[in-house]
């Protein structure tokens, strides 16, 4: 018998089939010596069947019985698991090698929460996005959004998902931010233990949610909402203005954009995004030209 925990792994999908069979095969040759078993979950598309398989890593296919979108299947998959540990993969990400038993390794006995660098495709150019820390404090996440903390490298104890920290927030327009969320409620808690060596590789290319400018603005607020606190930090409030900010700008809205850039810089003079957003507003350069220079050095806006 192993002593190492079992693991459940969440792979939402939708209409991604080539994507996800690559997704499954990075969690199915993992080398790890515990059970791992996978839930494929389709949401707004009929279950592939041929993904089903028995043995020692069995694969189950299930549709979404939730709200429609991302959080909604992930608590599907993590509601039809019963193993020690759940971790998350989107449909078009894939592990590395070594990436679950590192970080199994990492979460010890104290943590309920683990999360692992990555590195990051953009149309083939690749850039490792590291955090330099090995624990990530709730501090840390109110400055920041880390984006480097990609839901693809989340691993968590199930009791804290089915107990206190609780399921994915299924009321995050659009299922963004619902990330940070979970991260920012993960780390009230108790701080996420991080392993800071690139596990997952993550594709920033043809994403569902990459120019959906209206659910980001609405997503934005959201988080602001739940999570007050951020605007008592000076950097994670400007940057949160400042993105707000750029996304006005995207869908034309000059005024919107002016006023939450003003926001950003009063809170942050040194906020880069507030002069994204005022350029753009002023017609001198477009949202997604530098979302698309950002994204292939491995940063976003």
């Amino acid at each position: 018998m192993s002593d190492w925990p079992s693991v459940g792994v969440v792979i939402p999908t939708h209409n991604r089939p080539q994507q996800v069979r690559e997704a499954l095969r990075s969690v199915l040759t993992q080398f790890y010596p515990g059970r791992i078993e996978a839930v494929v979950v389709f949401d707004r598309a009929k279950p592939d069947e041929e993904l089903v398989s028995e043995g020692d890593r069995p694969v189950r296919v299930v549709k979404n019985d939730r709200t429609p979108g991302l959080s909604g299947a992930r608590n599907t998959g993590i509601t039809a698991l019963e193993t020690e540990l759940i971790a998350f993969l989107d449909d078009d990400d894939e592990w590395l090698p070594g990436k679950l038993a590192a970080q199994v390794a990492a979460l010890g006995t104290e943590a309920e929460m683990c999360t692992a660098a990555i590195e990051v495709d953009y149309r083939g150019r690749r850039n490792p996005r590291l955090a330099g820390q090995a624990t990530v404090r709730h501090a840390d996440l109110l400055r920041s959004r880390m984006m480097m903390l990609h839901s693809s490298t989340f691993l968590f104890r199930r009791s804290a998902l089915m107990g206190g920290l609780g399921l994915v927030a299924e009321d995050a327009p659009g299922s963004q931010n619902e990330d940070w969320d979970m991260l920012l409620r993960a780390a009230r808690r108790r701080p996420i233990a991080h392993v800071d060596t690139p596990y997952a590789l993550i594709n920033w290319a043809g994403s569902h949610f990459e120019t959906r400018w209206d659910t980001k603005i609405s997503s934005l607020r959201w988080i602001l909402d739940r999570h007050p606190e951020i605007h008592g930090s000076p950097e994670g409030a400007a940057r949160v203005y400042g993105q707000i900010a750029c996304w006005h700008a995207a869908i034309g809205d000059r005024r919107e954009a002016l006023r939450w850039a003003m926001r950003a810089t009063r809170a942050n003079p040194g906020e880069p995004r507030a002069a994204v957003a005022a350029a753009a507003a002023a017609g001198i350069v477009g949202v997604p030209t530098v979302m698309s220079a950002l994204h292939r050095r491995g940063r976003g806006l």
